[in-house]
């Protein structure tokens, strides 16, 4: 039906007077006549009586108007959110966390995006960084929070943050009573980790900083970082952990301890497709680079397993805040 004639006819009912509704629409007596006509012909049946005082609606015209003013209240909301889209005002953004780091840098810049687009829906899940790239080779995500370096060069990668690796020990380990743990003192104790697959950079990018001279005698596979840390404390193995997790979950049983320096850490990076990133990608980018008071590095697509590597310029110290 058609949208133009649709709004006359509503101006029409409106005003039940041909010349007051054509005045109101700018257009000619006349041709307001010829428009309704042709909408009485596009439903089948007449829609206004006319007499020398004005029109008055027929039931199928009452019928008509109430329809009228629905479809083009929502062809109106329909051409207002086409608008916020295009200008990167609204939409949607599917985004997925890792499940290894959430609170600090990452939360707090999901948080200032929906603060400064509310009519975003921002569609959330949380996934390993492999499913995470996953989703997002697929289309099935714009944007993602990783761990690098990832070794797809069809995804950009805008670093986030950096946080510290720590060695969970049982509570009575002989080195629970250490405050910082050298690495060779870890070297052929058995060890839990949760499988290469879910994250293969992270993972060589652990092993290589705090084995680096070998040494990881792996003993148990577990899912993620509470399993790690449950496994801990069960006792008989230890578990190298980021950080910003560990000290979250803070599991009874278990000792959080420091390695001595070099200090060993991880990356959290931004992931997203190169090819065509939306304007709410870009808009969640910026406020990234503007967080971090300069254009965010991109950390290295391939990194040696002992390197310290994952980005291509000095970063953001850990845990300082988004504002």
């Amino acid at each position: 039906m058609d949208l133009r004639r649709l709004r006359y006819f509503l101006v029409l009912a409106e005003e039940l007077h041909f010349t007051r509704a054509a005045t109101r629409l700018r257009i000619a007596q006349p041709a307001l006549s010829q428009q309704i006509r042709a909408l009485e012909r596009e439903v089948g049946a007449e829609l206004v009586t006319r007499s020398a005082r004005g029109c008055a609606l027929t039931p199928v015209g009452r019928v008509v108007a109430e329809e009228a003013a629905a479809l083009l209240g929502q062809a109106a909301a329909a051409q207002e959110r086409i608008r916020s889209v295009v200008a990167g005002q609204g939409g949607r953004l599917r985004l997925a966390y890792t499940r290894s780091a959430r609170g600090g840098r990452v939360d707090a810049l999901v948080a200032l995006f929906r603060e400064r687009y509310p009519q975003v829906e921002v569609v959330a899940e949380t996934g390993w960084t492999a499913l995470n790239v996953a989703g997002l080779l697929a289309g099935r995500l714009d944007v993602a929070f990783v761990r690098p370096p990832l070794p797809e060069p069809e995804l950009a990668c805008r670093f986030v943050d950096t946080e510290e690796l720590l060695l969970a020990v049982p509570a009575d380990h002989p080195l629970a009573a250490r405050r910082r743990i050298p690495r060779e003192l870890v070297v052929g104790l058995p060890a839990v980790m949760w499988p290469r697959g879910n994250g293969p950079g992270m993972y060589d990018r652990t092993v290589g900083q705090v084995w680096p001279d070998g040494g990881f005698h792996l003993v148990r596979h577990e899912p993620d970082d509470e399993q790690l840390l449950r496994a801990v404390a069960e006792g008989g193995v230890v578990a190298a952990v980021p950080a910003g997790r560990a000290r979250d979950l803070r599991l009874p049983g278990v000792r959080l301890r420091r390695f001595t320096a070099p200090v060993p850490t991880v990356d959290i990076a931004l992931a997203y497709s190169r090819r065509s990133p939306t304007g709410l990608v870009r808009r969640l980018v910026a406020l990234l680079e503007a967080a971090t008071g300069r254009v965010a590095p991109e950390p290295a697509a391939t990194d040696d397993a002992g390197g310290r590597g994952g980005r291509n310029g000095p970063g953001v110290p850990a845990g300082e805040p988004i504002r």
